[in-house]
């Protein structure tokens, strides 16, 4: 398959891609999510439980996010949307902006993003880099109390699920970076992409549960491999999709 064969992509990224920059990826070995269930931090009944626990945990999440940079997977991916001629569309399933300050635009986080809060009283949203548990007012509204982390949890439907659909079934190429393939519907993504006409082609450091939906599996680092990708791409080289 060729480059000129190429004109729509779309890149799913997961937490692969930012564990490369320290931040832990969503569930350990353990099934805790740093050191907590995720029943416990990540759904709405969590929140009406116990929202000082739930604050303070996305509270420490955005302040460790601080403390990382992009990586060479990142920054090849920024430089895929700043030379890439036809449609790109970078969904990712992070939370942080590290696809951002590396440089991407083209992006869409359909989990929500750490450095936005979302007020439960009038629905404004407001980019957010402090913490939350303090109950600061509104920016929108003035409410104290209200804000919530403007995140995607289990339970809750993801973001801009039609526009993401749309660019699958519009798509000549699907790659998927750093995610397991566990979490509905992202896991689904492939194989609506597929089904439409797309190749596909999946880098993560071992197969995911979808893997055989993939025309290709490369393993390895996202960090190494997605440079690499980006280089055929954006080269005259073929892409060793088959």
């Amino acid at each position: 398959m060729h480059q000129r064969d190429i004109r729509n992509i779309v890149v799913l990224t997961g937490a692969g891609i930012s564990a490369e920059s320290g931040l832990a990826t969503f569930r350990g070995p353990d099934g805790l999510w740093e050191g907590h269930r995720v029943e416990d931090v990540a759904t709405p009944e969590a929140f009406r439980r116990d929202p000082t626990l739930v604050q303070r945990f996305y509270d420490a999440r955005r302040a460790r996010l601080k403390e990382v940079e992009p990586n060479a997977a990142h920054r090849a991916l920024a430089r895929l949307d700043a030379e890439w001629p036809g449609a790109l569309l970078i969904v990712t399933q992070n939370v942080d902006d590290l696809h951002e300050r590396a440089g991407a635009r083209r992006i869409l986080h359909m989990h929500g993003e750490l450095n936005s809060a979302w007020c439960l009283g009038c629905d404004a949203r407001a980019r957010w880099t402090d913490e939350l548990s303090s109950q600061p007012p509104c920016p929108a509204c003035g409410a104290e109390g209200m804000l919530r982390p403007d995140i995607v949890w289990f339970g809750e439907m993801p973001y801009e699920m039609e526009r993401i659909d749309d660019a699958l079934r519009d798509a000549d190429l699907f790659v998927s970076i750093g995610t397991s393939g566990a979490v509905y519907p992202a896991a689904g993504f492939v194989q609506t992409a597929r089904y439409c006409g797309a190749r596909t082609l999946e880098m993560n450091l071992e197969p995911s549960l979808g893997s055989t939906y993939f025309h290709e599996t490369r393993i390895g680092a996202a960090s190494v491999l997605v440079p690499e990708f980006v280089d055929e791409m954006l080269g005259n080289r073929t892409v060793r999709t088959t």
